[in-house]
């Protein structure tokens, strides 16, 4: 980001730099305008609300799965994991994973990765003042360049253990686009003793495969894929307990109501360990 950019973007929250593109929607303000945030356009919250008048959830499972983010990262960081690599991360929002993390261990360090410019200056002007996090604007299609990106490269050590975070960002990554080899990349990348933990749209409901249809026309991309399917994305850890479930069911921090709701069908998610 240019230096004019951050400068006005201080002064004028308004002010939108000429690499965005307010005409076309994006994948991170879509979700953003789900959430409520206020870091989006009006082609952007078009999107959101065919995307939740779909789902016929009101938002929920866009709020699970934020919840889902802080209790995964506040599960890897009790157990010591101090430098998280968060892929896809969207727009800065309630519980980002740098200030989960760094409640945990204020010396943890964050690298925030997003191929949506609107997240990049976003997430530069919240972090100015946090040395120990940092965004890079890439591609996470791309693992081989993204992960010798200095931003990348340089700020975490691999030769210890990470957190990999995969948030609801591999449902963006089309079958011709090789998500397992993309995802494996990653896995390569890090020594034993690290965690990847990954959320994503499953067929379970019909909601959600409505929801993958809005996401194709107006995005070009969004998939849900079968619970086999997601499972193996894990391929080569090991399953923290209770593996792969609906997101309301990983670890829990109080009573779940049963039956489950439509917002929390929408989606599975879990954590893996490398061994």
């Amino acid at each position: 980001m240019a230096d004019s950019d951050m400068a006005w973007a201080k002064v004028d929250p308004t002010y939108v730099p000429p690499e965005i593109d307010t005409t076309k929607p994006s994948v991170a303000r879509v979700y953003d305008a789900i959430l409520g945030g206020k870091d989006n356009f009006a082609v952007d919250r078009a999107v959101a609300e065919q995307a939740v008048r779909a789902m016929g959830d009101g938002g929920s499972g866009a709020r699970l799965n934020r919840a889902a983010l802080g209790r995964a990262v506040r599960f890897m960081s009790g157990l010591g994991i101090a430098q998280f690599l968060d892929l896809g991360s969207g727009l800065p929002t309630a519980q980002n994973t740098h200030q989960i993390a760094q409640a945990v261990n204020p010396a943890a360090r964050v690298v925030y990765v997003d191929n949506d410019y609107s997240a990049y200056i976003h997430g530069l002007a919240l972090l100015v003042d946090n040395a120990s996090t940092t965004v890079v604007l890439g591609d996470v299609r791309d693992p081989d360049k993204l992960l010798a990106t200095p931003g990348v490269a340089d700020f975490l050590d691999f030769a210890q253990p990470v957190g990999l975070i995969l948030n609801a960002v591999i449902h963006h990554v089309l079958d011709e686009e090789d998500p397992y080899g993309i995802v494996s990349r990653y896995k390569e990348a890090l020594v034993p003793g690290s965690y990847m933990q990954l959320t994503h749209f499953c067929d379970a409901s019909a909601e959600a495969r409505a929801n993958e249809q809005v996401l194709r026309q107006s995005l070009g991309r969004g998939q849900t894929r079968s619970r086999e399917q997601i499972v193996r994305f894990f391929d080569g850890l090991d399953l923290v307990e209770p593996g792969v479930v609906f997101l309301p069911l990983w670890r829990p921090e109080e009573p779940v109501p049963l039956p489950l709701d439509t917002g929390s069908t929408l989606m599975l998610g879990g954590v893996g360990r490398k061994p």
